[in-house]
């Protein structure tokens, strides 16, 4: 498989994992604040919601994910290829700005004050960055196998 394709296949697996991840935190984190409030949550009604979510809520954390990386991830590997020892400090970082940058721009324009709840509290917004932190991670995991066009040096003239 060429490098584009495999790149590709990287950057929708990241995504995907994100997503998933992102539906699942979310579901719990809002079961939890009603179990807070004396709510009987039982493990079956945990687990057909996160399924409800998983169908209703992911999509919409997909396009989130899909347009935070669609720009974290192309520098992420820009940093990379310039300092190849941060490679995984460098990819945990951008995951968790890409879906920072993501949830920030979608609240900018949603007509309610938060468009995802997790996100109205800084333990959420750091779960659903850390969500984004694995996607990011695969993708530099796959994408170990892509050989990246780097700069010229002065021995590549010889």
């Amino acid at each position: 498989m060429s490098s584009k394709p495999r790149l590709l296949l990287a950057f929708v697996l990241a995504v995907l994992l994100a997503s998933l991840l992102a539906s699942i935190f979310q579901t719990q984190t809002n079961l939890a604040a009603l179990q807070a409030l004396g709510v009987p949550v039982p493990l079956d009604v945990r687990l057909g919601t996160t399924g409800i979510d998983l169908l209703g809520f992911a999509p919409t954390f997909i396009l989130l994910s899909a347009l935070g990386f669609l720009v974290a991830l192309p520098l992420a590997v820009w940093f990379v290829r310039r300092m190849p020892k941060l490679r995984w400090p460098i990819f945990v970082l951008a995951g968790a700005m890409a879906i920072w940058s993501a949830l920030a721009l979608a609240n900018a324009v949603a007509p309610m004050p938060t468009l995802i709840a997790a996100d109205r509290s800084p333990f959420g917004t750091l779960g659903l960055m850390a969500c984004g932190s694995v996607g990011a991670l695969l993708f530099g995991l796959l994408g170990r196998q892509v050989r990246y066009r780097t700069q010229p040096t002065s021995s590549d003239s010889l």
